[in-house]
């Protein structure tokens, strides 16, 4: 099965175990991020790459 690119804030819920609402907030912070760094972000869901690299350390490094 193949990953989808964005994750939402019910993924994110339920991956961390925090409410939806608080999932929310971190994706707004990670999009502000990634705005500044010049990206595109989508309201309400976060890069899958981008969520799991600050979360997890995971560095896809095929791209």
């Amino acid at each position: 099965m193949e990953k989808k690119m964005f994750v939402s804030a019910s993924e994110m819920a339920e991956s961390l175990e925090i409410s939806r609402a608080h999932a929310y907030k971190i994706i707004k912070k990670l999009n502000s991020e990634l705005e500044q760094k010049g990206f595109m972000t989508l309201t309400g869901k976060v890069s899958r790459i981008y969520f799991e690299e600050k979360f997890y350390g995971i560095v896809d490094e095929s791209r």
